[in-house]
């Protein structure tokens, strides 16, 4: 039987020196709103939705910066070239599993379109990212529907975000252990800004687990290529959401964004040839929203200069870090599709390594 769920800072795992918000969530990032939508049916679905919105208004109307980058790019990441193009989105975040992109992008269009303000809108990006849970859902089944996403949209909030096996991490696996979703957030000092930065990560890849540098996979005995150079279970994705309210243009954005890479890069992933290793930074910053008035003329925008970006990227890296671990140690033992079982990190014997 499972030990019951803890986050990764109750077992003693507190990466990084930076301390975290309230809720150690992106929901500290003031006006971040989370979703989820959770599918289990039978003995075969093990799915879901969750939805990121960067503020509670209209979107498209006032769009956010943003910027992206690419680990290793075997994934489907829906939009992603308008970010890289534009430096900006204009719909909330969508992440679910692979298959279910097309028509997680058809509801959020729908919303989108349907919202006040919107109607003479004729064209939509929607952001819709997604990892394989095929190892415990039957993704074939296409079960995930246009109604799912959009509950998923509309019962979104500031609050607490549920981690684990949940939403999109419903049916992944990090690690060879029951992956899901986790987030954690940074706050930094008044005199290096004072501002907040959240991560939220969908978690479904594989590696040689370390948590802050204890080699937890070699010490339980589950690991990448542990048996033998065929061994696949380096293989899976990663989607890793950063958020700030430091008023940030897209150049920087994509700057900020590189740093998740390098907190994943600490849990021991291995961002192997069949993992799609994606993420997106976005500031809330009210002051930096492309909003209908200032994408009409030349407008100046404040912005973080380089010299004083050096703590965020420090608080991206703690974070995104800490989401994984988070992910990890709240997701529960789970059987699913042709009855794989994938069990839940033992948090006991972890602690333990300490």
């Amino acid at each position: 039987m499972d030990s019951p769920r803890k986050r990764a800072r109750e077992l003693g795992f507190a990466p990084g020196i930076l301390p975290t918000g309230k809720l150690n969530s992106i929901t500290d990032v003031f006006g971040i709103q989370v979703g989820h939508f959770t599918l289990i049916e039978g003995d075969d679905i093990r799915t879901g939705v969750t939805a990121i919105l960067p503020h509670g208004g209209n979107i498209y109307q006032d769009k956010v910066p943003a910027g992206v980058v690419v680990g290793n790019g075997f994934g489907k990441l829906a939009g992603s070239t308008q970010i890289e193009e534009l430096g900006e989105i204009e719909t909330p975040i969508i992440l679910t599993n692979t298959l279910a992109v097309p028509r997680a992008s058809e509801a959020l269009i729908e919303w989108t379109l349907n919202q006040n303000g919107n109607e003479e809108v004729q064209s939509v990006n929607p952001i819709v990212g997604e990892t394989n849970d095929g190892m415990l859902n039957n993704i074939r089944k296409l079960s995930i529907t246009k109604e799912h996403v959009k509950f998923a949209l509309e019962h979104a909030g500031t609050g607490l975000v549920t981690e684990g096996n949940v939403g999109a991490g419903t049916g992944t696996v990090c690690f060879g252990w029951k992956g899901g979703i986790g987030t954690s957030s940074r706050i930094l000092p008044g005199n290096l800004g004072g501002y907040t930065l959240g991560v939220l990560v969908q978690s479904n890849f594989g590696g040689v687990l370390q948590m802050n540098g204890i080699p937890v996979g070699k010490e339980l005995g589950q690991y990448y290529l542990k048996d033998e150079l065929a061994d696949q279970t380096a293989d899976g994705s990663v989607m890793i959401i950063i958020a700030t309210d430091a008023p940030l243009f897209d150049r920087n954005l994509k700057r900020l964004a590189k740093r998740g890479l390098a907190g994943l890069a600490r849990t021991g992933a291995s961002m192997s040839n069949g993992s799609g290793d994606y993420v997106i930074a976005f500031s809330t910053a009210e002051e930096v929203r492309r909003t209908s008035e200032r994408r009409a003329q030349v407008w100046a925008y404040p912005e973080v200069p380089n010299a004083q970006l050096s703590p965020l990227f420090q608080a991206a890296i703690e974070a995104t870090e800490e989401a994984i671990y988070n992910s990890l140690c709240m997701a529960e033992t789970m059987t699913g599709y042709k009855g794989r079982v994938i069990h839940a990190l033992p948090i006991r014997a972890v602690g333990q390594l300490k």
